[in-house]
């Protein structure tokens, strides 16, 4: 993954925040801002119950990440299969991309409410009726687990990586990029909800979508088309990481002026 990878997770996701988190999510930050948040404590206190709200967030999309990110290093276990999962990672980033625009319905269909079983309603009225800075962060991650179509998005985007640890930094990005819109909420409402700038923020950030669902629809061609030539790609970006990495091991060990003995 290179700086222009993330640039685009950063991009997509803030747009996506803001055209999509505050519709969708909104309404959960406002209920526990006015239920759980005494308006009479100190803005450190109730900056700290939203940050510990947005992590749990953010820890139950890395976690997700994971999890795709190993599921797509399972399948890629070749430069074919692996030009496969980014042929099939780009065409479903391109439906999601359709469908947060609204052109087609692939997501709604994809998409049911957890909100609905009867042990995440009990989990959440318990963690709304508590006011630890824990039950803030238990909330944030109850939350993360309601199938979103933006989420959905990028965990396609993570499982193409073909690892773990990969496909957990894309969510981790992802949710973290989110955070601004979220936290900002209470401030900003009446601002951040003109159905205007939503809807241009969405349509921004689901064309960022098919984009980069077309880019690794591509590369999926080269791997199919060219494996021999990708994989020894890969293979020297491989040697010139683990050359950097070696070169900044030995600078580290290298003695400062006057100290050598």
């Amino acid at each position: 993954m290179g700086n222009i990878d993330f640039i685009i997770i950063l991009t997509t996701a803030f747009l996506g925040s803001v055209g999509h988190c505050i519709g969708m999510c909104g309404g959960i930050v406002v209920a526990y801002s006015s239920t759980k948040i005494d308006q009479e404590s100190t803005y450190l206190q109730q900056t700290s119950a939203h940050l510990a709200y947005n992590f749990g967030r953010v820890t139950t999309y890395t976690i997700l990440g994971g999890i795709f990110g190993f599921v797509g290093q399972v399948v890629a276990f070749t430069p074919t299969t692996k030009g496969l999962l980014f042929v099939s990672t780009g065409i479903l980033m391109i439906l999601a991309g359709l469908s947060l625009i609204g052109n087609i319905k692939f997501l709604n269909s994809a998409e049911w409410s957890i909100s609905k079983y009867t042990w995440y309603q009990n989990s959440f009225k318990k963690l709304m009726a508590n006011q630890s800075y824990l039950s803030f962060y238990l909330l944030g991650v109850l939350n993360g687990i309601i199938p979103c179509g933006l989420v959905y998005s990028f965990a396609i985007f993570a499982a193409s990586t073909a690892d773990p640890f990969a496909g957990a930094l894309v969510m981790a990005t992802f949710g973290l990029a989110t955070i601004p819109a979220l936290f900002f909420l209470g401030f900003l409402t009446k601002f951040l909800q003109k159905g205007s700038l939503r809807g241009t923020m969405m349509k921004l950030a689901a064309l960022l979508v098919i984009l980069y669902g077309g880019i690794t629809l591509h590369k999926g061609y080269n791997f199919i088309a060219h494996p021999q030539m990708m994989k020894e790609r890969m293979d020297k970006m491989h040697e010139e990481n683990m050359d950097e990495t070696l070169t900044g091991q030995f600078n580290g060990m290298k003695c400062a002026p006057g100290k050598c003995g």
